[in-house]
């Protein structure tokens, strides 16, 4: 598999997950709106998760930011980085993103911001402290591919989803605690109103847990692009796959880290914690390098 075509498969497979939520989301809203008679309801729900996920997303690298305590920095204070960002922007045919330091001794970075325009890139002073020059290009070639797959976009596409899915389904537990699937089955006969009533609370506890599932698949998919499309702009996957090596085995905690913004890291800030593959954000940093050595020009 070429880098090509291993950007060209997470791609296609990142909008099939994204498809399986608005399934989820038809079929959650489609119960709620049986329960409730009610199509207004949905209207509602759609307007206010938009509403208040857009303001997130509007604001969301100030928000980032200062809750990393991250600060800006000018070229004086580090040209060394300044060069790198500015040589693949050049060549990634990106504008120049603000640039961060957080002050952590874990090697890590992130991107954030709603477009290329407005787009930030963090990285900690344990990054540049740890890496050497060809895995601190790699690790920014990275964050650079997240702005230019416009992975903010499409994460915050995910949020949006996700918090229809939660509303959604606080209304079907409402509507059960308030008695709104038996008003229902009387207005039905006998197994149709029992189905509705059982497929009802099935969603009711399960859609917000497959839409987590889902989000956190489409966030392990993007940093699989990430790392094809980063290699692709440096031309040298080794040096990714060395930054990641060493910043899976760095032992250093991070200090300020919320499970909010963990999924926005290179890689899993958190160290220590053993989870299911299935509840993680990010893939297993083996697999990862194992993609990048198998990949070729």
């Amino acid at each position: 598999m070429t880098i090509y075509t291993h950007a060209e498969s997470n791609v296609r497979k990142t909008w099939v997950l994204v498809s399986l939520f608005f399934v989820l989301i038809i079929g959650l809203g489609w119960v709620v709106s049986y329960v409730f008679q009610n199509q207004a309801i949905l209207i509602y729900a759609v307007i206010f998760s938009l509403v208040m996920n857009i303001a997130s997303f509007w604001y969301s690298d100030k928000i980032v930011l200062a809750m990393a305590k991250a600060k800006p920095i000018e070229k004086k204070d580090s040209p060394e980085l300044y060069r790198i960002v500015e040589n693949l922007c050049i060549t990634a045919g990106l504008p120049l993103p603000r640039i961060y330091i957080i002050p952590e001794a874990q090697p890590n970075a992130f991107a954030t911001g709603r477009n290329a325009q407005n787009a930030v890139i963090a990285v900690t002073q344990g990054l540049l402290a740890k890496l050497d020059k060809q895995e601190l290009e790699g690790v920014i070639a990275h964050e650079l591919s997240h702005i230019g797959n416009r992975d903010m976009m499409l994460m915050t596409l995910v949020v949006v989803l996700v918090g229809f899915v939660s509303i959604l389904s606080d209304m079907l537990m409402r509507s059960m605690l308030f008695g709104g699937f038996k008003k229902r089955d009387n207005r039905d006969s006998g197994q149709a109103g029992a189905i509705l009533a059982l497929v009802g609370v099935v969603l009711m506890i399960l859609s917000p847990v497959i839409a987590m599932l889902i989000q956190m698949a489409i966030s392990r998919k993007r940093e699989f692009l990430a790392d094809a499309s980063g290699a692709l702009l440096t031309r040298y996957p080794e040096g990714l796959a060395r930054a990641l090596a060493k910043i899976a085995a760095d032992p250093a905690p991070m200090k300020r880290i919320f499970t909010s913004t963990a999924h926005l890291y290179i890689s899993n800030p958190f160290r220590g914690k053993n989870f299911s593959s299935f509840f993680l954000t990010h893939p297993p940093i083996e697999q990862r390098i194992k993609a990048l050595k198998e990949m070729q020009f």
